[in-house]
């Protein structure tokens, strides 16, 4: 494959694409999917850009949360083997440590099913197929920030 150095610019480019033109035409790269009559029209929100910026935040927030979690219960702490009950509600009764794992409960959550989210939308090739999977994943989420939260609020030490 020869190639040419035009004398202006100095920059080598192959000959096979050194010019596009009627009779050697740029290649054509076909939109991931194909609009429909039932496609919704783009609307003008930043919501991908601020779920792109929220993945990046509390990306960096998560590694500080979970270090500093892996730390404190097993290298400062004793390690695994003093996780027990009695452990727990003695972390619990501080309201630091509610909302360290309150924070890190919702962050997680957030974080996971937002990249979930934009697994389903690359992959999900039906309208009705993405709906479906993303109200599953939406309800999940849902459910698991709820009954992590009460669990985290109402934990009582003195249940028998």
């Amino acid at each position: 494959m020869a190639t040419e150095v035009t004398p202006t610019d100095g920059v080598e480019l192959p000959s096979s694409t050194a010019a596009y033109g009627i009779d050697n035409p740029a290649p054509v790269i076909e939109p991931p999917r194909t609009r429909t009559p039932r496609t919704p029209r783009a609307t003008r929100t930043n919501f991908e850009l601020y779920g792109w910026l929220f993945m990046r935040l509390s990306g960096v927030v998560l590694v500080v949360l979970v270090i500093g979690h892996l730390i404190i219960q097993l290298v400062l702490d004793g390690g695994v083997t003093k996780v027990g009950f009695a452990f727990v509600a003695g972390r619990w009764a501080s309201p630091f440590w509610q909302g360290w794992d309150l924070v890190m409960l919702w962050l997680a959550m957030l974080h996971g099913g937002n990249g979930l989210r934009t697994v389903i939308n690359d992959y999900a090739e039906q309208a009705n197929t993405r709906f479906w999977l993303k109200a599953l994943l939406f309800t999940a989420v849902a459910f698991t920030i709820v009954l992590g939260s009460l669990v985290i609020f109402t934990f009582d030490p003195n249940i028998r």
